[in-house]
């Protein structure tokens, strides 16, 4: 009887994290933009680029230059590089070429201290603060889109991130989570009314409202989980702003795809404990939000778990069935659906293009993962760093994503 009730409850938690993705999954196909009025384009928002850049010297003179291409006016927006152990001859460059440098160093180097460090010295004289990556580079309208946005009433706005690179199989299968990310929990999110979540690039705010948020915010890791759910307590819901893209390097190598999956896994874990009680609380006072960002997409498994232990379970219990209390068939029922969640948020020419690619990093990107869920202990207090080394965007899906 203990096996059989062990059984129900992890069948239907596994059905839960698959019908909640899916619904987001269908719901992203429904979504609607909304219109941008002629009349909020004759004001330019002043724009402050805030780059934290940590150890980052070979690709951030490239990331800061990409910022002149903006069509914008010079004179609204700024590009900040906040300098944590970048080299001497880097900063002096990246001065002559016009931008501001703020030096910085901590015992313990995060982004959060980093940005922090920033806007202690920075005047309160503009209107939004946009916050990138080393290896970030926006589109040329980019600034225009979320200006309008802004000036919509959109004070938190998390932009669509893309794919530099799709040149390995560990890069391809980054840039297909990150396609159904934004569909579900970005697009789909939107779509039913709820926030969007953040993913710690690309992502636009109020000046004074971030200002005051980040002063909260001591996290090592999954900073950006902190910061979304401090907006959402604050009354304000994040805005996906699909039309306007910003590149975003990815990993392209095992070593590379496990730091950064230690690091988001970890986090994710970690909040889910520190914001479960509080989580709840919200929810009986109506904030959904919050839920939504505290509990129901913490509690989530990371979907390359999730499609292994829907795999397997689903094999066994075709041989198994006998023993079992759930149905052979009803393993089959969540593994379809947990496939076509997976499947709809993905451009057809994905497929043609680029399945061969992904079908060869997938085996040892799911040992990696495996492998993780037992070796994540201390690991959200650890700064884990990503180096880049992508100056150009080699993406051929970027029209095809573009929905």
């Amino acid at each position: 009887m203990v096996l059989f009730i062990i059984e129900i409850i992890f069948f239907s938690y596994l059905a839960g994290c698959i019908f909640f993705n899916l619904f987001l999954s269908v719901a992203g196909l429904f979504s609607k933009r909304k219109p941008v009025t002629e009349e909020v384009e004759e004001y330019f928002s002043k724009i402050a680029i805030l780059v934290p850049a940590y150890k980052e010297d070979s690709i951030i003179l490239s990331t800061a230059k990409s910022y002149e291409d903006q069509h914008y006016p010079t004179n609204r927006y700024e590009v900040i590089v906040i300098a944590d152990s970048l080299q001497t001859a880097t900063l002096q460059q990246l001065r002559d070429s016009g931008v501001t440098v703020i030096p910085v160093s901590f015992e313990k180097s995060t982004k959060a201290r980093s940005l922090n460090a920033a806007f202690n010295q920075l005047g309160d004289d503009y209107d939004m603060a946009l916050i990138c990556d080393a290896d970030n580079v926006l589109e040329a309208d980019f600034l225009r889109k979320i200006n309008q946005a802004f000036c919509n009433g959109e004070y938190a706005i998390q932009a669509r991130r893309v794919a530099k690179n799709m040149d390995t199989p560990f890069a391809v299968l980054d840039a297909a989570n990150e396609i159904i990310a934004n569909h579900l929990y970005r697009k789909g999110a939107n779509a039913v009314g709820l926030s969007s979540s953040v993913i710690g690039s690309g992502m636009a705010f109020h000046f004074p409202l971030i200002k005051g948020i980040l002063k909260e915010i001591e996290a090592t890791g999954g900073f950006d989980k902190v910061l979304q759910l401090l907006v959402v307590e604050k009354g304000h819901s994040i805005y996906y702003l699909e039309d306007a893209r910003v590149y975003d390097e990815k990993v392209e190598s095992p070593a590379a795809f496990q730091n950064q999956r230690k690091r988001w896994v970890s986090s994710q874990f970690v909040y889910l404990r520190t914001y479960w009680k509080k989580g709840w609380r919200q929810l009986w006072k109506g904030n959904l939000n919050y839920f939504n960002l505290a509990i129901c997409q913490n509690i989530l498994l990371p979907r390359m778990i999730l499609l292994v232990i829907t795999t397997v379970f689903t094999i066994l219990s075709f041989f198994f069935h006998r023993f079992l209390l759930v149905p052979a068939a009803w393993w089959g029922v969540i593994f379809a659906l947990n496939f076509i969640s997976l499947l709809l948020p993905i451009p057809r020419l994905f497929f043609t293009r680029y399945l061969l690619t992904a079908l060869l990093g997938l085996p040892r990107a799911i040992l990696i993962m495996v492998s993780l869920m037992f070796r994540l202990k201390g690991a959200n207090n650890t700064f884990i760093h990503t180096k880049h080394t992508k100056t150009n965007i080699d993406n051929p899906l970027l029209d095809a994503t573009r929905k």
